[in-house]
């Protein structure tokens, strides 16, 4: 009975009745400050639809995606040659996500279809794009896993499957960990409304990283003064050093 309404409405050039996802941040600005440990981030929304749902219709399934800043990276393959393990291989790709987090409502191969995932680089494997990597090796892929198996045991790249709770396939929420080593800049949140494996809508929002008070002056000084950054470190280290020495003279007297 659906599809025959589907159908007559498009044989009668009405519009079909759309349904789309919307969402909200609990925060989109986190500060990078000396005692920042990392930050929860709640991401909620909805399912909005134009018509009521019908009960034969294929269930909704959400996808949440967080893309941190690209950025250059160098991925070497280490060999033991002479009883000395050293670096004989290496892959560079040009721009990599320097955070990247998948949640989801199930299991993400089931409820997206490969074509899908592919289309809009969801999964970490097609988010790198290993067809970037340039390098005089024979398995790129192979040096792309490898990297997302470092960042994961790193919590740069997450893999958050179920851990997205759809209430009546209207109301949704996921609560996504920030680690502390996060790199500057805007970080993309991507909504996916998925239904029998396909992307039906996207909602994008973002986050805002930034350092702030102490961190931020010496980011600056160090970009825009180097010389001075340099004097500064320097003083510091000789007195850091002639303070433990005082100290040491200190306890031994």
């Amino acid at each position: 009975m659906r599809a025959l309404l589907l159908s007559i409405l498009l044989l009668l050039g009405l519009p079909v009745q759309a349904t789309e996802i919307i969402g909200g941040l609990s925060q989109n600005r986190v500060s990078l400050t000396m005692n920042f440990a990392g930050s929860e981030i709640l991401i909620f929304g909805a399912i909005r639809r134009d018509a009521p749902r019908f009960d034969n219709e294929p269930p909704f399934d959400i996808v949440v995606t967080i893309e941190g800043p690209p950025q250059p990276v160098v991925v070497w393959r280490k060999a033991r040659r002479l009883g000395i393990w050293v670096n004989v291989e290496s892959v560079q790709m040009a721009s990599v996500p320097s955070f990247y987090a998948v949640a989801t409502t199930g299991p993400l191969e089931q409820i997206l279809d490969p074509v899908e995932d592919l289309l809009h680089r969801i999964s970490p494997l097609h988010a790198i794009r290993a067809d970037q990597a340039i390098g005089d090796v024979l398995d790129h892929d192979a040096f792309t896993r490898s990297l997302i198996r470092l960042r994961t045991e790193a919590e740069q790249y997450q893999m958050l499957e179920r851990w997205v709770y759809l209430d009546r396939e209207t109301l949704f929420r996921v609560t996504a960990r920030l680690p502390a080593n996060l790199t500057e800049g805007a970080y993309t949140v991507r909504m996916y409304l998925v239904r029998s494996g396909q992307v039906v809508n996207v909602y994008r929002n973002a986050i805002f990283v930034r350092k702030e008070g102490l961190e931020r002056w010496l980011h600056t000084l160090a970009y825009d003064q180097p010389l001075i950054y340099g004097l500064l470190a320097l003083v510091i280290a000789l007195v850091a050093g002639w303070g433990a020495s005082a100290l040491f003279r200190y306890g031994r007297g």
